[in-house]
């Protein structure tokens, strides 16, 4: 198995393609993610982050360039390969937490396990184990609506975790916290990807936070540099 998690070449993205209002997003970038590396994507809002990491996480497909994934072209596999190599091996983070509102935080995270062919023992078992390491264990019961802003999103990152994926993608997984809180959950983020040893792409406007990564990668006009 090769030693890169993740490896995009020439990626290329357009919308609106061969119209007058045509945008190429996406101009040739590339980036390779060795397992357990974890890197910090920063980029101005409109750049095309989102777009990249959808990409990468085999949400989105390229116009054109080349996606592996564990030495594993993805470009040209089936929907249904694609579909199960996300489910398996990515977990995704974004800014908003998208916790299901009538499912307690242990309900979220079993959900997804339940769902990749996991008993409910284990599926519960692993859930309590991702929140004791994110410090929620005791707000299991509660759903989200009754947790803390910092709360409901420690929860989703052991949703993103819950089937011990290969990859995360996170898209500003701390930007709708206050400073003081993003900088603890965040805390907890690098914790427990450090603790599952995962491959991680974060991206982030908070160079605080981004030079606590292994390294910055900058997604400019459409390449990453």
């Amino acid at each position: 198995m090769s030693d890169l998690t993740l490896e995009l070449e020439g990626i290329e993205k357009f919308y609106n393609r061969g119209k007058p209002s045509e945008v190429k997003v996406l101009r040739g970038a590339s980036l390779r993610l060795k397992a357990g590396e974890v890197v910090a994507l920063v980029a101005p809002s409109g750049a095309g982050k989102s777009t990249f990491l959808h990409i990468a996480g085999l949400l989105d497909v390229a116009d054109s360039g080349m996606v592996r994934h564990a030495g594993r072209d993805m470009s040209s596999e089936p929907d249904r390969v694609r579909t199960e190599t996300r489910r398996e091996d990515v977990g995704f983070i974004y800014q908003f937490h998208h916790l299901l509102p009538e499912f307690s935080a242990l309900e979220n995270i079993v959900i997804p396990q339940l769902a990749n062919g996991k008993s409910e023992a284990e599926a519960k078992a692993r859930a309590m184990d991702l929140l004791a390491r994110v410090g929620v264990a005791g707000r299991a019961d509660h759903r989200p609506a009754a947790l803390s802003g910092g709360e409901q999103q420690r929860v989703a990152f052991c949703r993103a975790l819950a089937n011990a994926p290969r990859l995360l993608l996170a898209d500003e997984p701390t930007g709708n916290l206050d400073p003081a809180t993003s900088d603890q959950v965040f805390a907890a983020l690098m914790d427990l990807v450090r603790d599952t040893g995962l491959s991680a792409l974060i991206a982030t406007h908070n160079l605080e936070l981004a030079a606590r990564m292994d390294r910055i990668v900058r997604l400019e006009q459409g390449v990453i540099v």
